[in-house]
């Protein structure tokens, strides 16, 4: 009978040290926060033949050659002196890698322009 006694007693014992373990297992955290890659960007703009940039204070990012940057080129074209000329710009942007593997790591897709020079609509300087 004692050996029955003692038999019970350590297989309770190894089975309950092994559902500590499982719960501290379980309770553990594996949410991991992943920064928003929707960011106002304010950083001067250039557009090319084949490539757009914009660049800031602390980044520089690629641009996607889409309908919005074609709006932001043509919206700015009347305040460049050059073609290679950068003006300060204000866009909403969705930032992700740069799937292509050629120029910048990452490159944003301008999704709203929300600031651009005095003088971009102006009529006057359009017809100049």
């Amino acid at each position: 009978m004692k050996k029955l006694f003692g038999l019970l007693l350590i297989s309770f014992t190894l089975f309950s040290c092994q559902d500590d373990e499982r719960r501290e297992l379980m309770d553990q955290s594996v949410t991991k926060t992943v920064p928003d890659s929707i960011q106002v960007l304010k950083g001067e703009f250039v557009y090319g033949a084949d490539a757009a940039v914009i660049r800031g204070e602390n980044f520089v990012y690629g641009v996607t050659l889409d309908s919005m940057s074609d709006v932001l080129s043509n919206q700015i074209a009347p305040l460049k002196s050059d073609d290679f000329e950068m003006i300060p710009v204000t866009v909403k942007a969705k930032i992700s890698p740069n799937l292509a593997g050629e120029g910048w790591d990452e490159v944003i897709q301008i999704l709203e322009i929300l600031e651009i020079p005095q003088g971009a609509n102006d009529p006057e300087k359009l017809k100049n």
